[in-house]
């Protein structure tokens, strides 16, 4: 069965995303085996959003398991001219900057890489450890998660 391609200029669910004042213990958990990311109050899911984790047959680009905090590092857009691909509304949960939740990478004009978004809710991996999303997606999280929000990796 064909899985269906995400649209990644579109949110992962068509609701609200939650309001994050009204959830204190909001954590976040990212499965790398169903490549999705879930808002979580508790073990209640509040929202879940497609994504696409490191590639799971290296140990240099493959998203580390473990816990993880928000740090302080997040921004609008990055580009770096080594791996030749950015990001859109990046927000950092391990390594001070090296590991970011992201939206579908960017070419060097600031277009998006559709072969890439493709890869959004799929098995086997596309980023260099990162957490990538659709762009909506990542936008909430950038906009709303706040600074030490737990981040469990799986």
């Amino acid at each position: 069965m064909k899985q269906k391609t995400v649209d990644y200029t579109k949110p992962s669910e068509n609701k609200a995303y939650p309001d994050v004042n009204k959830y204190p213990n909001l954590w976040i958990h990212v499965s790398t085996e169903k490549q999705r990311v879930y808002i979580m109050n508790g073990d209640k899911v509040l929202y879940t959003m497609y994504c696409s984790t490191g590639m799971t047959n290296s140990k240099t680009t493959a998203t580390p398991h473990g816990t993880y905090h928000v740090q302080a590092e997040r921004g609008q857009t990055f580009y770096n001219a080594a791996e030749r691909e950015g990001a859109n509304y990046y927000t950092s949960w391990a390594g001070h900057g090296s590991l970011l939740f992201h939206s579908v990478p960017i070419d060097a004009n600031g277009n998006y890489i559709k072969s890439e978004a493709a890869k959004l809710g799929k098995k086997g991996g596309a980023s260099h450890g990162c957490v990538r999303l659709t762009i909506p997606d990542a936008k909430w999280i950038y906009e709303n998660i706040k600074y030490n929000t737990k981040v469990v990796i799986n």
